[in-house]
């Protein structure tokens, strides 16, 4: 089949076909089993480089057009019951390497999101600088929130950043302090460099 899509950042293994495009937004949509907003499932695609952002935006508006999917007026993206018929009949023509890596972004995605709902960071100016507050929850209990206080709003946005990025090895890691548990804290700091 000729390719008919532009392939500008799309890695090697990634999708050329408009129809290959469509199928895989259905896909991520019947495979997360629910919404997604419209950034989100641009964004999955984007990262692992499955195909041209343009055309993942024409296959989104197709698909709407079409009736295939719904978006709120929130931009969140819905699957109709037509487009779980597309996800379900036609997944298998995709690229097993194509829905690994999708659903691979997908997962990370939605843990990300749901450790952002769970460990909150509120950033508020104060007259000396900037306040910011984290919370580590266990779930239905806060385990532990701290405040920290920096000089501007960009070191305030980078230690959110940095707290969004591990929240549980923030925790181990006071507790190993807290505790005298050096070789936890050892353990803890030889982790972050292999993350590095």
């Amino acid at each position: 089949m000729k390719q008919d899509a532009f392939s500008a950042g799309v890695e090697p293994g990634g999708l050329w076909h408009k129809n290959d495009i469509r199928i895989l937004l259905c896909y991520i949509l019947s495979s997360v089993r629910g919404p997604l907003s419209r950034r989100d499932l641009t964004r999955i695609i984007q990262e692992k480089g499955l195909a041209n952002y343009f055309e993942v935006e024409d296959a989104l508006a197709g698909l709407v057009e079409q009736g295939n999917i719904l978006v709120d007026q929130d931009g969140t993206c819905h699957l109709t019951e037509a487009g779980r018929e597309i996800a379900d009949s036609l997944d298998t023509t995709l690229p097993l390497s194509v829905r690994d890596k999708a659903m691979e972004a997908a997962v990370t995605l939605l843990a990300d999101a749901r450790s952002r709902r769970e460990n909150r960071v509120e950033i508020q100016e104060t007259e000396r600088g900037w306040q910011v507050d984290c919370h580590i929850s266990g779930g239905d209990m806060e385990l532990l929130s701290f405040t920290l206080y920096v000089p501007d709003r960009a070191q305030a946005e980078f230690v959110r950043d940095r707290f969004h990025r591990n929240p549980e090895g923030i925790y181990r890691l006071l507790l190993a302090a807290l505790t005298g548990d050096r070789a936890l804290a050892r353990e803890l700091f030889e982790e972050q460099e292999d993350r590095s």
